[in-house]
């Protein structure tokens, strides 16, 4: 046997392990897009407001993990008949609230907070009170049709009051 061939051959057997090893690592941490827009999503300190009737809402954090932005469309409820996603807006000298154009946008890489007199989730005609200590299931739809699941405690919250404008093409409120 020559000598470079010795030399070679014992170079690949020292070095093949630290190749795999490196190439694990760099596996382990890629950041591959997820599978759906609701894999990246990721919601925290959701809570409800308790109310009797007609509507209410659900507060919360809704981080997104991907490298691109996520839209959140609509929703679902077992609590009311619509959920809406809902924005504060000036209208007229007056802060109304009504249904944010082409639904909620979450960045990449960033959060959104759902806050009293802010956006949020709008739940539409309750279906029943729902009373401090309740807890509140939404489904979420994104953009590419998968869904979050949101789960919210309610709570007794007396602010903010807003007036209720839909846009022309949302039925109204009564």
């Amino acid at each position: 046997m020559s000598s470079s061939t010795f030399s070679s051959s014992r170079f690949v057997r020292l070095c093949a392990p630290i190749l795999l090893v490196a190439g694990i690592l760099a596996a382990c941490s890629s950041t591959d897009d997820p599978a759906t827009q609701a894999d990246a999503v990721r919601v925290t300190d959701q809570w409800a407001k308790a109310a009797q009737s007609e509507m209410t809402a659900v507060f919360a954090t809704v981080t997104n993990g991907s490298d691109a932005a996520v839209r959140i469309v609509g929703g679902t409820t077992q609590s009311a008949e619509r959920v809406e996603l809902h924005e504060m807006a000036e209208v007229d000298g007056t802060r109304v609230m009504r249904p944010i154009e082409g639904g909620l946008t979450v960045p990449a890489h960033g959060s959104t907070v759902l806050r009293p007199g802010g956006d949020h989730i709008m739940l539409m005609g309750l279906r029943g009170p729902i009373r401090a200590g309740d807890e509140v299931r939404v489904t979420l739809n994104c953009t590419d049709g998968s869904t979050v699941v949101v789960v919210a405690r309610a709570r007794d919250f007396h602010g903010n009051q807003e007036n209720y404008q839909p846009h022309a093409s949302a039925p109204a409120h009564g």
